[in-house]
């Protein structure tokens, strides 16, 4: 991964969903333009506290770690990507900031959202994308393909990139699979992904060969094999939690 400034890092994977306008302010032309700069100023870090879904996240890593700014580039990878910063985030203290803000919404499925939290997975993007968020329970609901597609792109995920060509990018992913009673990665294939828009890019320049994170149509960063490492570990917490409770709760238990 470039050594990117947290509030840029930041920007280059919240703006794939802000452009589709699944969260954050409408303002998806500028969170590029940031991104792609590397420009760093108190408007951009405006528009990163406009994520309400992120950023109380951000803000829960840093405390946890004694970090004061949320948008410190540790905490911005540790939420993204994984780091050891998610290993001091004490359960207790992710189960209160999840209950004051999802609690009411969960309703009666609020115990068993409760029981996973307690169940301590890695507090990356992924906990949000498949304990929190609906799609999990409508996938075991019977609604396959659309939860699954929604999974599979909201997942911060990783790949290999095979080729170049203009604005797009050819690279070797493992996508989600779903056989009706197990969620896991399939064997990989090949997937498009968008580098650059009108001249924007978030990665930078690219090779055959790199390792890339992935979120929605997007290619965000270059990759170490470290931050690999941590992205195959927070995903296999993540679906390990999926499969041994959310999948045998009942569907309403991870509606929020």
């Amino acid at each position: 991964m470039s050594l990117a400034p947290g509030p840029t890092l930041f920007a280059r994977f919240a703006y794939p969903p802000n452009a589709l306008g699944y969260c954050g302010p409408d303002e998806h032309r500028t969170m590029l333009e940031y991104a792609s700069s590397g420009v760093v100023d108190g408007d951009l870090r405006g528009l990163a506290r406009g994520f309400d879904g992120a950023w109380p996240y951000l803000q829960l890593i840093a405390a946890a770690n004694g970090i004061g700014d949320p948008l410190d580039q540790r905490v911005v990878e540790a939420y993204w990507i994984g780091n050891g910063l998610l290993n001091h985030v004490p359960p207790a203290m992710l189960a209160a900031s999840l209950e004051t803000r999802f609690r009411a919404p969960a309703g009666r499925g609020w115990p068993r959202l409760a029981e996973a939290i307690t169940a301590s997975p890695l507090l990356q993007h992924g906990f949000h994308v498949f304990a929190v968020y609906p799609w999990v329970g409508l996938l075991r609901g019977g609604t396959g393909g659309e939860p699954l597609r929604v999974l599979d792109g909201c997942r911060i995920r990783w790949g290999c990139v095979e080729d170049v060509s203009g604005d797009r990018a050819m690279v070797r992913v493992r996508p989600l699979v779903w056989d009706g009673r197990t969620l896991s990665l399939g064997p990989s294939a090949m997937e498009s992904a968008f580098v650059a828009r009108d001249g924007y890019g978030l990665a930078g320049p690219l090779r055959r060969g790199d390792a890339v994170a992935l979120h929605w149509e997007w290619v965000c960063d270059r990759i170490t094999p470290r931050q690999l490492a941590s992205l195959r570990a927070a995903t296999a917490s993540h679906l390990d939690l999926v499969n041994r409770r959310l999948l045998h709760s009942p569907p309403q238990a991870v509606l929020a």
